[in-house]
């Protein structure tokens, strides 16, 4: 390929891609499914590539690019390490485009994973609003389902997971986001929530919006800590993709 590919997914990789694309610079986007594909869009200079890929596709499909830019999801560490590989096996140059963190309010609890996040709540009482996503729900089963309320994206996975989970439909939102604190409130008061469950998705995630809305509903926030993670702001990775992309064209 030429140009720069990015693997996305995120807000982040949807403006960066765009803007590479307005500069007359060939992007080449990875989304790992049709959700991710939906909400990238078209545009003139943008190829996207639909699917999950091992390090070995990864590498073949970047193999030539000028920079590869992971833009994935904040907590998509597999995915990231993934890229990594690829890169090296590639020899293309990978940067990570790093999402700001959220400062956590004093009073949120806190969790390394969704497993102690679940594990964290076994003793307590009352429902609990997920917003971590469909691959989770799993491990907050033995919540019991009647007490779990999920939200998901409106998809065959999603519901199948709810369902996988104990979740009655009654208890599942399905939803495509991004979601207001307005939003997360009422949600938080329609069910009775006294938990709301998130990972730090960062303000582009909506994570300040949840922080508000919990506050203002008086339900304890539980945040799953982020994965150990570097990389480099937007501006920076932006300004590193015209660099290597006028490198690559000398």
């Amino acid at each position: 390929m030429t140009g720069i590919a990015v693997f996305s997914g995120t807000t982040e990789g949807r403006t960066l891609s765009h803007q590479l694309a307005a500069e007359g610079i060939p992007v080449t986007v990875c989304v790992a499914t049709e959700y991710g594909q939906i909400q990238q869009g078209e545009a003139p200079g943008i190829t996207v590539h639909t699917g999950r890929m091992d390090p070995a596709d990864m590498a073949a499909l970047v193999a030539g690019a000028a920079l590869c830019v992971d833009a994935t999801h904040p907590y998509a560490a597999q995915a990231s390490a993934n890229i990594r590989m690829a890169c090296e096996r590639a020899g293309v140059p990978c940067l990570r485009l790093l999402r700001p963190a959220s400062p956590l309010p004093e009073d949120a609890l806190t969790a390394p994973d969704a497993a102690s996040a679940a594990r964290l709540l076994a003793g307590t009482q009352g429902n609990i609003l997920l917003t971590t996503g469909a691959k989770e729900l799993a491990v907050f089963g033995p919540l019991g389902g009647q007490r779990l309320i999920a939200r998901v994206l409106p998809s065959h996975e999603g519901l199948d997971a709810c369902a996988a989970a104990g979740i009655p439909a009654r208890n599942i939102v399905a939803m495509q986001g991004p979601f207001t604190r307005e939003m997360n409130e009422a949600l938080l008061r329609q069910f009775s929530a006294r938990y709301l469950v998130t990972k730090d998705g960062g303000e582009a995630g909506g994570f300040g919006a949840k922080v508000e809305a919990a506050r203002a509903a008086g339900a304890t926030l539980v945040v799953i800590r982020r994965p150990a993670d570097g990389g480099a702001s937007y501006e920076e990775v932006l300004d590193q993709c015209r660099k290597a992309v006028a490198s690559w064209n000398r």
